[in-house]
């Protein structure tokens, strides 16, 4: 699947800048093009390509970058998990002939079972903090996962972090048994977030609040405000199956699997 990569509207996500070129934003995730598509009919499909986000630029970051996003009607989030767990396995074995793969000095074997925490109970282990409480406030929740929270998870096995609070849900539907978790779930190879991935939402009242918070956010922090996505919603409006969808950054996955230490070891360089 191919989808433009120039886009009116781009998801209004609270922190993620799409950059603007003319009249268009560079897309920072195909995700809103490719979910029209479920709304059409289309059941199975991936896309790989390039992806902008203004001012990501460090060892693990790149303003461009490429990603892996793919779309299943039907499935599960958990069934992602099994195909991306599988996906990553057999890139490994493809590439070094086995499912262990050496990075920043640390042994990790892919082969093993991967280690899945709610992002409760990482919160509570790794910071001692409620992720729920400090879902409430601005920014908080970002700054322990990041300095407590990531740090502190397992480096010799991949692990996953799973069951968001709904602040954190964008496009991720709540969670049958538990309305104030949504189907989400990120994994972690040698400390590094490798994929994302949600069970999608499908319902177009609450999909619409979400966009007015985010839009609301975004106004309070001074970042750019985009177009309502109309196409979007009106093909949700129009009925969406359940369904999972991911994405995973490709030059990570190559990193890791290259056993390199930045991206920059393994992208070509980008024009200063």
């Amino acid at each position: 699947m191919e989808t433009p990569v120039g886009v009116i509207a781009p998801a209004a996500e609270e922190y993620i800048e799409s950059p603007q070129a003319g009249d268009f934003f560079l897309r920072s995730s195909p995700e809103l093009q490719m979910k029209r598509l479920l709304c059409c009919g289309l059941e199975k499909m991936y896309q790989l390509g390039p992806c902008f986000r203004a001012g990501e630029n460090g060892r693990l970051h790149r303003s461009e970058f490429t990603m892996l996003e793919w779309y299943e009607a039907h499935a599960t989030y958990l069934d992602a998990l099994e195909f991306t767990t599988e996906l990553v396995r057999s890139a490994a074995h493809a590439v070094n002939s086995s499912g262990t793969i050496t990075f920043r000095g640390q042994t990790i074997d892919l082969d093993a079972p991967w280690e899945i925490i709610s992002v409760r109970d990482a919160f509570q282990r790794f910071a001692g903090r409620s992720a729920d409480e400090l879902a409430e406030e601005e920014g908080l929740f970002e700054l322990v996962l990041t300095e407590s929270v990531e740090p502190n998870l397992p480096k010799d096995r991949p692990c996953v972090l799973i069951d968001y609070p709904v602040r954190f849900g964008a496009f991720a539907r709540p969670k049958p048994s538990d309305s104030t978790v949504v189907e989400r779930w990120e994994a972690y190879i040698g400390g590094v977030e490798l994929a994302n991935t949600y069970g999608e939402l499908t319902d177009p009242v609450i999909q619409r609040e979400r966009f007015r918070q985010f839009a609301e956010t975004r106004r309070r922090n001074g970042l750019a405000e985009y177009p309502e996505p109309v196409e979007f919603l009106d093909a949700i409006d129009s009925g969406m199956p359940d369904a999972a969808g991911g994405a995973l950054g490709f030059d990570r996955l190559v990193m890791l699997l290259a056993g390199a230490d930045s991206l920059a070891e393994v992208s070509y360089p980008l024009d200063s």
